[in-house]
């Protein structure tokens, strides 16, 4: 049974950082193109960050130079650290681990707000 399990959102300042992590378990992690993304109330799930098994990076423009996704493939874990934090960050996020089909975690919260 494939689990992807979310910590590390809360609630913090603007210009602040927070660093997301998503454990993996059930696939066979370092085949997988793992992602973060988000959604904020009322708006669709937007793609955040992303890095494939080669360690190969995409970043929304809106992250771009403030968000950085890494991977620890003998920890099974994919990293988002978010600097700079604006309340337009704030959102749930969800870790998205793809291959030959999407699995998805539950979630964490991060509220940028002062």
């Amino acid at each position: 049974q494939v689990q992807l399990v979310e910590s590390g959102g809360g609630l913090v300042q603007p210009g602040g950082s927070l660093r997301l992590s998503c454990a993996a378990s059930g696939i066979v992690f370092s085949a997988y193109n793992m992602a973060w993304y988000r959604q904020a109330p009322g708006n669709q799930r937007e793609l955040v960050a992303a890095i494939t098994p080669g360690s190969s990076t995409t970043y929304a423009d809106s992250v771009k130079g403030r968000f950085t996704i890494s991977r620890d493939n003998a920890q099974n874990t994919v990293f988002l650290q978010m600097n700079s934090l604006k309340p337009e960050d704030t959102a749930a996020y969800y870790c998205n681990a793809n291959r030959f089909r999407a699995h998805w975690g539950q979630g964490t919260q991060v509220t940028v707000s002062s």
